[in-house]
Formats: C-alpha cells, structure tokens, sequence
C-alpha cells in the first residue's frame, strides 16, 4: 500500500510563520483533487483558502479549528488513489517500505522532482510556471529561489544516513533557511526569528534535531548558558528577598490582578490582525524619524462638484477616490515620498525608489484595521479609483484578501474623517515613508475675497519618514494635495 503524502502548511506570504486553522472543509475518507480547497485558515493578513497539491482519499487532518499551526507542520495527509485499502494489507507482497507516512513535496532538495501522478506533475508545472491557480507564497516563481538549490551528492548521502526517518526535511526546504557555514543545520522563521531578537549567534549552535536541526530548544538552552555571563553582580542582592514573596508579585489570586487589586474580566490573546498592527505600529516608531505636517483646507468646491456631477446623473466617485486621485498626481511631483528605506547587514542604507505607485488606504474590519492597496493607482482615473477602493474594501472586509493585495502599498491614504475626528498624528505604515490622514470635512468660517463666509473645510495631516526628505519636500507635496481639493477641475479633466 501507497504510504500517505503530508502536506505542510506553507509559508502563505510575507514570511508570516503561523495561521490559525478556522475549518476543515474536507473530512477523513472523502476524496480529493490537486487544487482543491481543503481548508480555511486565518492568518495575521487575511483568511485564506488552502488548496491540496495531491490528489487522493484524505487519511488524516493534523489539526482542530481554533488550533494555531506553524508553517512547516503536517496539514494533512492525503493517500494517493489506486492505494491499496487498509484491510488488503495482509493479502498483498510484503513491502520494503517504511512503517511512518513518506512526505512527498512539490520539489525535492535532494534530486529532480518524482511525479507521482499525472495530477500532481501538472501541479508542480504550474509552479515552476506561476500559475494563479498555485497557492500565494507557495508556488510562485522566485518566491522560494534559496528552496530549490541541489545539494552536492555527498551532502546527500550524509543527510540520508540517519535511520529514523526525516518526513519533514523535503517539504521544509521551501519554508526553512540555512545557517552560514552549517550545511545540516537548517532553521525555521520561528526559531531564526527567536534568535534574532536574544542576539544568540545561530552559527555558534550545535543543532539537536537530525542532520543538525537547530530546534528551539538549542537556543533556550543558548540563553540559559549565556544568562550567568550577565547576572552575576546581581546575584547578591537578590539573596536577601524571601523566596515566598516572589509569587505573590506576579501570580493572580482568585482571578484578580496583582498589580492593581481588580478582578480580571478578561484576557484576550494578540494574536491575528491585532498581532500583526500591533508589530508593524512598534517597529515603525521605534525605526522612523517621522515628522509631521498638517494644513486647513476649503473643500468647498469639491463638494459642489460632487454635487453637479450628482444632478447630471453622471456616476460620482467618493470623496476617497478624489483625493487619491489628488495624491498619486502630487507622488508623481514629489516622488521622495513615494519610496522605502533599506538596511543592509553592514548597516549601510539605500533609498529605493518605484516606477509606479501602489497606494494604500486604511480600511477598518471586524479583524481589526488593514490597509489594501490599488496597484499601478497612478494609471487611474478618480471613477476607477473609485471602484478598486470600492473592490478592496469589501474583500478586506470578507477576510478574503490577499497577503499580495495587504502588503504591496508604496503610500497610505488615511480617512479617519468617517470617525467624526478632525485629524491625527498617524504612523506611518512600515515600511512605507509617509501617510497622508484626511479628517473630517465641516462648516467653518473662512475668508474669501476679503470677506468673512462659511466654507467646507477638512484637514490635511502628513506623516513623513525624515530620512527621504525634508520638510520642503513634505509641505511641497501637502500644499499641492490641498490646492488640488481647492481647485479640483484643474485635475479631473479625466474625472
């Protein structure tokens, strides 16, 4: 009997290393095609559908909805079909194959690919050719480029000596990255991330898994043994606190809170989009320079042109979509605020700059806050602004956007106008350099022509990376936006 093929969760893009599985859609014992959705699961970008690269009868789901499952771990095991039953074993020739199922991934680290069927070879085709149908993050050219390197024969008769089976080692070659100078010590996101952020040197770890394996727990025995290093001067003066006292510090009694003598209602975990706004919010405030810039504006004939077009009949885009309209013609002019900040390993810095725009805009879910982006949004017009806002909006909303559709934004469009709020100082959307907040728009008195009158107006407020300009540059392209709302015919000629 064919072994059964496991599925790992793959990497679903972005480099995210856990999803939260939602539902099973297929159950033990229905049969399944290459391709075929098998699974919800949510990670810290979208919901997300993940089909099966093999077709055949499902033998085991490795995993319970509301389960958080690592990328790399088994998602399910699928027996090929034309398999012999379970209870036929006992009739049939002995076989030299092995007792645990044999992962079978869509490209091997060790030789050339083995088709075990005709459905399956199309899949891995379709790979290699970035085919839409292939899973984001998994099968697109280019994505997993350092996965498909071939090792040195000799490499390969070494990682093959062990004798207990590794079922894990094919697939994770597209999921895993290598430690310099440790050909067997092969790391995952978790652990690599983990020792990132302790300072522990990966290449100074003896692995404990097969071939090397740095696991997470060589490098929590790495910290242990570097702990005494740091702490020792601070060991006497710990001497004196009495043993008991220690818990009571820290451990709730009877569900209140130590700290503040309240009984705790709650706990929510951090986790999913949260987890994700939370990340990115630190990590840009604690690496962006940023200053900000804000300015008054009369939108007053924007609004009457909204309301003319609305009296022709004509179809009228949104607020939202004018104004974008407005930013991607100021990017084009002061295209420094349209570009990102890299960090190489030596510490130098570059400033890199797009040949286009793909312009984000932050929309609020029941997931949480997440910040779609029209692609290529400075080769539209307001009326087609207007419909991919529109379009991006809902997906998010769904839970059904892409990790491509979340994470692709080169500038952010902010209206927290819709929370009856005037502005703000936003943070900038790592690793965007700026983000441009409209508040909301209301009667005010305003000077026109020399005369007191009551006029629309809406605040502008910029938040923008110091590094890739200066404050010229930032008002530059702020001025240009608000004169823009001010005198909006000078740029809809194409509406």
């Amino acid at each position: 009997m064919s072994e059964p093929r496991v599925f790992l969760l793959p990497d679903l893009g972005e480099g995210l290393t856990e999803a939260e599985l939602v539902s099973w859609h297929v159950a033990v014992g229905d049969e399944i095609s290459v391709d075929q959705p098998i699974a919800e699961v949510e990670t810290a970008k979208s919901a997300v559908e993940v089909p099966s690269p093999y077709a055949g009868i499902v033998a085991e789901l490795h995993g319970k909805p509301g389960e958080t499952l690592d990328v790399g771990k088994p998602l399910i095991s699928v027996t090929p079909f034309g398999s012999a039953p379970v209870g036929a074993a006992d009739d049939a020739a002995p076989a030299p194959s092995p007792a645990q199922p044999v992962v079978e991934p869509a490209e091997t680290e060790l030789a050339e690919p083995k088709p075990a069927s005709t459905e399956a070879e199309a899949y891995r085709e379709e790979e290699k050719a970035g085919s839409g149908n292939v899973l984001i993050g998994y099968g697109t050219p280019g994505g997993h480029g350092q996965a498909r390197r071939t090792r040195a024969p000799k490499t390969a008769v070494a990682l093959a000596e062990p004798a207990e089976p590794k079922p894990a080692e094919d697939d994770l070659t597209l999921l895993r990255t290598r430690v310099p100078g440790k050909l067997g010590a092969v790391i995952s996101p978790l652990v690599r991330r983990m020792a990132r952020e302790h300072g522990v040197d990966l290449g100074e770890i003896s692995g404990s898994g097969d071939s090397g394996l740095i696991m997470r727990r060589d490098v929590e025995a790495a910290l242990r043994t570097a702990a005494p290093e740091v702490e020792p001067a601070a060991a006497p003066k710990a001497k004196p606190v009495e043993a008991p006292e220690r818990p009571v510090e820290t451990v709730e009694t009877q569900g209140r809170d130590a700290r503040t003598g309240l009984g705790v209602a709650a706990r929510t975990p951090v986790r999913g989009v949260r987890k994700a706004v939370a990340t990115n919010m630190v990590r840009s405030r604690s690496e962006i320079p940023e200053a900000t810039v804000w300015v008054d504006v009369d939108a007053t004939a924007l609004m009457e042109l909204r309301e003319g077009l609305k009296a022709s009949g004509a179809e009228v885009p949104g607020l939202l979509a004018f104004i974008a309209r407005f930013v991607t013609a100021g990017l084009k002019k002061y295209p420094e605020l349209n570009t990102r900040i890299e960090t190489a390993e030596d510490g130098s810095q570059e400033i890199v700059s797009f040949d286009g725009i793909n312009l984000g805009f932050a929309a609020q879910t029941d997931r949480g806050l997440v910040v779609p982006s029209v692609r290529g949004a400075e080769k539209l017009s307001a009326r087609e602004l207007d419909a991919e806002i529109r379009r991006l909006t809902q997906v998010a909303r769904d839970g059904k956007a892409s990790p491509a559709e979340l994470g692709s934004g080169t500038f952010t469009l902010n209206n927290y106008g819709v929370f009856g709020v005037d502005g703000s100082a936003a943070i900038i959307n790592h690793p965007e350099v700026g983000i441009l907040g409209v508040g909301r728009i209301i009667d005010k008195p305003w000077v026109v022509n020399g005369e007191l009158a009551v006029r629309k107006v809406t605040e502008l407020t910029l938040t923008f990376d110091h590094r890739v300009c200066d404050g010229g540059t930032a008002g530059g392209f702020l001025r240009f936006v608000a004169d823009a709302i001010e005198n909006p015919t000078s740029l809809l000629a194409d509406i």
